[in-house]
């Protein structure tokens, strides 16, 4: 799948903003405040010394549109490394380890990624689908990780009756989630279009309402962790983050 131009024209203008409102510089903010490091396929290292982002960086410095240099960055970054194919017609989940631990040489060689199937299908074959995803780990696991869920989804009642409700008991806001794509998704439709009515009022909140203290409120995002709640499908495994 190949994302909109619009979908970097608003994390572009979200960067622009909490500069100017932070007084930190341009280039730590896009670091910090879009999905662009991965989206531009420079892994998820977010080193700001990296050649492919320090080239994009001082692109920015030597052209008139930065919105146009950053849509064409990426664009050829994604031909580059043959990237632009993806079905975009399911929900997934990214598996990976949520820290040190026997669990984690697997899931970080391995950085999983299960259909949770397509948005009309029912939620028992939806619940199919994350059982499926549960089995896998418990197989390819050496020891049970925690479940971590960090997604905009948990917003949506069809995402969250997957879900046993002590796990859901523990959601919370998390901070400093802005480089991921569970965040930023929430604009994207299943085509990788910007949806319109929910950009526009994350635009008018971000252009009128946003103060200096606090650059980043316009998205909050969710955290759901186990405590002691055993995950779904499962009594032993896993670690995700959605």
């Amino acid at each position: 799948m190949i994302y909109a131009r619009a979908f970097f024209d608003l994390q572009l203008e979200f960067a622009e903003t909490v500069s100017a409102l932070s007084g930190q510089p341009l280039a730590d903010t896009l670091l910090d405040y879009t999905n662009f490091y991965i989206r531009f396929a420079l892994g998820r290292g977010f080193d700001p010394d990296h050649p492919g982002w320090r080239e994009y960086v001082a692109g920015l410095r030597d052209v008139r549109d930065r919105r146009e240099w950053t849509y064409r960055f990426y664009i050829e970054s994604i031909a580059g490394e043959g990237r632009a194919g993806r079905d975009g017609d399911v929900w997934l989940l990214r598996v990976r380890a949520a820290g040190a631990g026997p669990c984690a040489p697997p899931l970080r060689e391995q950085r999983d990624r299960r259909r949770l199937s397509a948005g009309r299908r029912a939620p028992r074959e939806r619940l199919a689908d994350l059982a499926e995803l549960f089995a896998h780990l418990k197989r390819t696991t050496q020891q049970a990780p925690r479940v971590v869920g960090a997604s905009w989804l948990y917003n949506l009642d069809a995402y969250r009756c997957l879900f046993p409700k002590p796990y859901l008991a523990t959601a919370r806001v998390i901070h400093g989630r802005f480089r991921h794509m569970p965040l930023w998704g929430q604009f994207l439709n299943r085509r990788g279009e910007v949806k319109e009515n929910v950009a526009r009022e994350f635009l008018a909140r971000l252009r009128h309402s946003v103060g200096p203290r606090r650059p980043g409120f316009v998205l909050s995002a969710v955290d759901a962790r186990t405590r002691g709640a055993p995950p779904p499908s499962s009594t032993r495994s896993t670690a995700f983050d959605g």
